[in-house]
């Protein structure tokens, strides 16, 4: 296990860093990073931006909005939040939270807390969450990354998003304050949150004993800056298009919200953008453009839908609920 330290706070930088690391670095070592953003909302790679954010709260308090690789739901970064970041080889490990998450937990308990796993891919102290897991897979390595509130703004982070209706109703919540919490609160003993950082990198190289820094050179530096000006801070990637559509279908599973929005003209899917907090083992772009020209008749899209072969996409999903849901009336 490598350890990459890295100082930035700028959100563009930090999602180009975990890019680069996943797809450019060698993939004979696995890679550890602990990093920080400015006030920043980080959006989930599936979902609709514009309806994930509080626009104007954004722009009157200079937050930036950034898309990251991974699925899940969108959540706020500032100073008083502390990121971690996995960079691994692959092993049957996608979705597979604990294991990541383990070090956290133990670090917790070194000051007194308990933490657990609670849902599925949250963490909790006394029932509130205190960080979020998401997960994204390249070829053969796998990037896990989490947040952790330390002691963040609250106040902010509820104006800052925007959660849909849909989630609101599926998981009955009153509201983000009354179910998030900052380990601040829970220490007996006050703590910075470099000393947390600290107790933290102990506990995930006692996991992985073997530990070596990996300093960026100027080469990964520049390469780094040219995926941040070229993606990273693009229109497109932060909020893309949502083509017009004629046809929508959401529903709640145990694995995430799905947004399924079709544009049928003359019997045919000529259109579709899928949202959604779920998280997916392949790019859903590719099952957009496999459903163009499709007929949108049950039973040509169930057939269509059955050799594109859902599983692959949505691992956790059963493959039949998909099904009905976009081919129901």
């Amino acid at each position: 296990m490598k350890q990459i330290i890295n100082y930035s706070t700028d959100p563009y930088f930090n999602m180009a860093l975990e890019e680069y690391c996943l797809m450019q670095l060698p993939a004979n070592a696995n890679y550890f990073i602990l990093w920080q953003n400015q006030p920043t909302v980080v959006v989930g790679r599936n979902q609709n931006t514009l309806e994930e954010i509080n626009a104007s709260y954004l722009e009157e308090h200079g937050i930036k909005v950034v898309r990251r690789l991974s699925g899940g739901g969108a959540v706020y970064h500032d100073h008083g939040n502390l990121n971690f970041t996995f960079v691994v080889d692959e092993n049957q490990d996608f979705a597979n939270f604990e294991k990541f998450t383990r070090p956290v937990i133990k670090a917790l308990r070194r000051l007194g807390i308990e933490a657990e796993n609670n849902g599925r891919n949250d963490l909790t102290i006394a029932g509130k969450k205190f960080s979020g897991n998401a997960q994204f897979k390249h070829k053969d390595r796998l990037l896990h990354h989490g947040t952790i509130l330390f002691d963040s703004n609250i106040e902010a982070m509820v104006q800052a998003l925007n959660p849909s209706p849909v989630k609101i109703s599926s998981k009955g919540i009153k509201s983000v304050r009354s179910r998030v919490a900052n380990i601040r609160e829970h220490l007996s003993v006050p703590i910075t949150i470099e000393e947390f950082q600290q107790i933290l990198t102990e506990e995930v190289f006692q996991l992985e004993p073997a530990y070596a820094a990996y300093q960026l050179n100027e080469s990964d530096r520049q390469n780094i800056d040219i995926l941040r000006n070229n993606k990273y801070t693009s229109w497109d990637w932060i909020y893309g298009t949502s083509p017009a559509h004629n046809v929508r279908k959401t529903a709640t599973f145990s694995w995430g919200n799905i947004d399924f929005r079709l544009e049928v003209k003359r019997g045919l899917i000529s259109g579709c953008k899928i949202f959604g907090d779920f998280f997916s083992l392949r790019d859903t772009a590719e099952l957009e453009s496999r459903l163009i020209g499709t007929k949108y008749h049950e039973e040509e899209l169930r057939k269509r839908l059955v050799e594109i072969g859902l599983h692959q996409f949505f691992p956790q999903s059963e493959e039949n609920e998909l099904i009905e849901l976009l081919c129901r009336r």
